[in-house]
């Protein structure tokens, strides 16, 4: 078996003063919000939020200068996003276009492509989403069956995408889809970026989750046209480019700071008159939650690093997701109240939204079962 290695973030990596300019900034623009909304933690969406982001260089970090952003480390992005999320601020706007889309643009786009859409992401003005999954396949990425044909001028586009995070407020989708025909289950697959603003014959249908809120979508291209320069890297480099996404999307600080509201909230609650039961379960959740911390700042310390960090990312998505869903079912031991949503009570309304949200953490970003396969092929288990 092939140990993986975490290694130590890079000394310094905590940048405390750029973590307490940030905590500063969220004190003032989140004083009103109240725990139940804080609860939505990066699912909240404001483009006048995410701009205001931008104003202060907090989006697009580590983009070069030239193309808007301002070179800064992965560990600096870092320590933003996870003051974000801990406060339970409204980023989803540009979340996934400053975490994956900007990054694989500057990457694989052409000149043309980094020029038109890098310094919009930097700017907090443009908000992405994914075109990966699809029906009866999800996160089996190498079942893709939309197919992009070529015709003159560009591409013919057939095909369904599912659980599209807010696709019906985004400005492009970076569609992952067959380009030809391959011998190997893993190639024949490219990348096209669609401007959603622009391009007919796409119908985009809500999902409506558990909690009646409106996230996911379904997306269907009917013979929609994308022109040539929507190719985004090499025709039939799809897959590579996939999994090089799927590291900087499985390995943030989101993948284990979704249900922080409730952690804090229990924590408020038990600060007073804590049992020593009650006291040994918040320290062992706190020490799960530290020992995922500090392997997800090593994802980010190898991102800095110019690796591809897949197998960690893997990782820590999948022991994430774990961690998170089973914060409810401790919440519910520890506590007994009843979960009201919208009740008055911040904390029965935060468990109640966060129960609701809870089994969605193992399907984003890869399901469980997809997730412990990569994890099994890389400690060459199978």
């Amino acid at each position: 078996m092939t140990l993986t290695a975490f290694p130590p973030p890079p000394s310094g990596a905590d940048h405390n003063d750029l973590r307490q300019e940030v905590r500063a900034f969220l004190a003032e623009e989140l004083s009103d919000f109240p725990p139940e909304k804080r609860a939505k933690s990066w699912n909240g969406f404001s483009r006048d939020f995410s701009r205001k982001l931008a104003q202060r260089g907090w989006v697009g970090m580590t983009f070069p200068e030239e193309y808007g952003g301002h070179a800064r480390s992965a560990l600096e992005r870092y320590v933003v996003s996870e003051e974000l999320l801990a406060a339970g601020a409204p980023v989803i706007a540009h979340w996934i276009a400053d975490r994956q889309s900007g990054p694989l643009i500057l990457a694989k786009g052409t000149e043309e492509q980094k020029r038109a859409i890098v310094p919009r992401i930097a700017a907090g003005e443009l908000c992405f989403c994914i075109g990966m999954s699809e029906p009866d396949s999800g996160s089996d990425l190498a079942a893709t069956r939309t197919v992009a044909t070529e015709v003159e001028g560009g591409f013919r586009v057939n095909g369904t995408k599912v659980w599209t995070t807010y696709a019906h407020v985004a400005d492009y989708m970076i569609l992952f889809c067959r380009t030809g025909k391959s011998d190997d289950r893993h190639g024949g697959m490219s990348q096209l970026l669609v401007d959603l603003k622009a391009t007919k014959n796409i119908q985009i249908s809500p999902i409506i989750d558990m909690a009646g809120e409106h996230h996911f979508n379904q997306v269907i291209f009917d013979d929609t046209f994308l022109p040539s320069d929507a190719l985004l890297g090499e025709k039939g480099e799809g897959w590579s480019q996939v999994m090089s996404e799927l590291a900087f999307e499985r390995s943030g600080p989101e993948r284990f700071l979704s249900s922080f509201a409730l952690i804090e909230e229990l924590i408020r609650l038990l600060r007073q008159d804590a049992t020593e039961a009650q006291q040994a379960e918040i320290g062992r959740l706190s020490a799960h939650l530290m020992v995922l911390r500090q392997m997800s700042r090593s994802v980010a310390g190898m991102l800095n690093e110019g690796k591809n960090p897949a197998l960690q990312a893997a990782i820590v998505k999948d022991l994430g997701a774990l961690f998170e869903q089973d914060i409810p079912r401790l919440a519910r031991s520890l506590i007994s109240r009843p979960a009201v949503p919208g009740g008055r009570d911040s904390y029965a309304a935060v468990l109640a939204y966060t129960e609701l949200a809870v089994p969605s953490f193992s399907l984003r970003g890869g399901t469980r079962e997809i997730l412990r396969g990569i994890i099994a092929r890389g400690l060459g288990l199978r």
